[in-house]
């Protein structure tokens, strides 16, 4: 079984091919970590998820009421090993004595906020950009399956391109960091596909720091279900006091 992969710092992650700056790292966690989320994520109350046209969600420690995020600790099980583990890491190897990490410039320092996303083969989430309520740093950790993560441009008319510009295969246990231009300036999707094809290291941007390449040797990757968790730090956070104000005044 792999063993879970620490790197001195990000930047030994970066994705070179890609506007700056976006990092992967492979073998994040364990296989046994893994089995252990999954387990917590199919066992969390029925309330908790959200139930759309193909997928299904829940949002940890809650959903956003006017882009503000009510003032609760994460559970321990989506602190532990993740979060402890991407503070660990410094940006650059220059600022391991400083322990600058990717959540260093955040407003709270940390994330504070998980996203849960449950994609089925063939079904995955149009091209968007995550918006206004979130510090500009994207933490997603794969489960279960592998995917591709497409990056699109848009037009001078403000239209998408419809090819996207970049591919990023997402393998199981692996950490995905998005920041800066890449968070800001470009859409993200999943494709609604049974199967990624035409893989190979001119198409895929993080072809050379795959966990193993062989799996993808024939070009080709048939979808299993695969779970996402989306790290990232909401900037307006509410205090308990303040929830009622926050309901009545939707």
């Amino acid at each position: 079984m792999p063993a879970v992969s620490i790197p001195n710092s990000l930047e030994s992650c970066t994705i070179t091919s890609l506007p700056p700056t976006a990092y992967y790292v492979p073998d994040f966690i364990t296989e046994e970590e893994e089995r252990v989320i999954l387990d917590k994520i199919a066992h969390a109350p029925k309330p908790r998820w959200k139930q759309l046209t193909h997928r299904r969600l829940q949002t940890w420690p809650s959903d956003l009421i006017k882009n503000t995020l009510l003032a609760e600790p994460l559970p321990q099980w989506l602190e532990e090993p993740i979060v402890s583990r991407l503070l660990s890491i410094p940006v650059s190897s220059a600022e391991s004595t400083t322990s600058r990490h990717v959540f260093s410039s955040s407003p709270h320092g940390r994330p504070n906020h998980v996203l849960i996303n449950e994609y089925p083969p063939g079904f995955g989430i149009m091209p968007h950009k995550d918006g206004a309520a979130y510090h500009s740093v994207v933490c997603t950790v794969s489960l279960g399956g592998s995917l591709c993560l497409n990056f699109h441009k848009t037009k001078e008319d403000g239209g998408l391109e419809s090819e996207p510009a970049w591919r990023i295969l997402q393998e199981p246990r692996s950490l995905l960091i998005t920041t800066a231009d890449l968070y800001t300036e470009y859409l993200h999707g999943i494709a609604d596909i049974e199967e990624d094809v035409d893989l190979s290291s001119a198409t895929i941007a993080n072809w050379g720091q795959l966990a193993d390449r062989n799996k993808f040797a024939n070009g080709r990757n048939a979808r299993q279900t695969r779970t996402s968790l989306t790290y990232r730090d909401v900037l307006k956070v509410a205090k308990l006091g303040n929830k009622l104000g926050l309901l009545g005044k939707r």
